[in-house]
């Protein structure tokens, strides 16, 4: 099979590899489309430590089941299917049961080295993390599903809730799930902070209220939508600008969840805390039933959805895209890469 590897960092190479084999409790699966995640892009540069040369990365995925190995008998030949990258040991799974993110064994696909992932035309995972799809649906709408359960694990995190203001710093692909998963939540009054015009845009569409986050007077700006500070804020940036806007733009005793990783250490203005009473949440991947019900809820194709995929280009383009995307080129959305030739529009 075919495969996009990082050959190098700032280099990506599409590659033949040898299929991978189904041992028994697996699923092979035959790989439709996978979503750039940020953390892919970073690793392509080297910048986050948690990606290496000869890698196959590769989490947000989608496609159909190819084989199954022995003992499984809850999936079928051709399913759509996606996967949570999160793999706990067998071992584990009581002990980690609500919590699976927690496991200090956990493994997880697009991410452990030795794991060729979703860059790949085929993968293997185990049945227990395979989640079936419906037919009625988008297929390439599955690759959208693991970023939204990122974004469903920081609003129940967060604890956001229906008649809350909620404020969401920065509106990049995590961003914008996160207005998805408020969605969700049935938060309908939702303040987006962003940079880029282009996903300004993209976020008005999506139902969500733009606010460009250069401008000096930001936080006035959101107050000023709002009628009043916002009852909480999701950081989908994670930088000292945008944990210092939510300080300054949510109420007294908020909570600020924060769920962008944009750099490994951050300065707080710690009497904003303290005086003030608010809570700083941190918030990282999602525990199974987050995974479960971002698909069940992707599954019903709403139609926001669809316009985060700003465009799918085939294995060839992956060393263009990666490099666009790292050099901050003006993508608003996800770009799925698409595994096989026969299923690229």
């Amino acid at each position: 099979m075919k495969a996009v590897q990082l050959q190098d960092y700032h280099r990506m190479e599409v590659v033949e590899v040898a299929d991978p084999p189904v041992d028994s409790g697996e699923v092979l699966i035959e790989v439709v489309a996978t979503g750039i995640c940020g953390s892919d892009f970073h690793g392509f540069t080297g910048e986050n430590g948690r990606r290496f040369p000869g890698q196959i990365m590769g989490h947000e995925s989608v496609g159909r089941v190819a084989a199954v190995g022995d003992g499984v008998v809850d999936v079928s030949i051709g399913q759509v299917v996606t996967f949570n990258p999160v793999v706990v040991p067998e071992a584990d799974l009581e002990k980690y049961r609500g919590q699976e993110q927690m496991s200090p064994g956990k493994k997880v696909i697009g991410v452990t080295p030795e794991i060729t992932a979703a860059f790949a035309q085929k993968i293997t995972v185990p049945a227990r993390n395979v989640v079936a799809l419906p037919e009625s649906m988008p297929i390439e709408l599955g690759a959208l599903i693991e970023p939204l359960a990122v974004a469903v694990h920081a609003v129940r995190r967060a604890q956001a809730e229906p008649g809350m203001n909620v404020l969401v710093l920065g509106g990049g692909p995590i961003g914008q799930s996160v207005v998805l998963a408020l969605q969700m939540a049935g938060v309908t009054n939702i303040a987006v902070t962003e940079i880029m015009e282009s996903r300004q845009q993209l976020i008005t569409q999506l139902g969500a209220h733009a606010v460009n986050a250069s401008a000096e007077d930001a936080a006035e700006q959101i107050i000023e939508h709002f009628s009043g500070p916002a009852d909480l804020a999701i950081d989908a940036v994670g930088i000292d600008p945008t944990l210092r806007l939510a300080l300054s733009a949510t109420r007294l005793g908020a909570n600020i969840c924060l769920v962008g990783m944009g750099a490994p250490k951050i300065s707080l203005e710690a009497f904003k805390i303290s005086t003030e009473e608010r809570s700083l949440i941190g918030s990282f991947t999602y525990t199974a039933q987050d995974f479960s019900d971002a698909a069940d809820w992707m599954g019903q194709a709403p139609p926001q959805a669809a316009q985060l995929i700003s465009r799918k280009v085939p294995m060839s383009a992956a060393q263009e895209e990666f490099t666009h995307l790292a050099e901050g080129g003006d993508t608003p959305g996800k770009v799925l890469v698409m595994l096989n030739e026969d299923q690229q529009n």
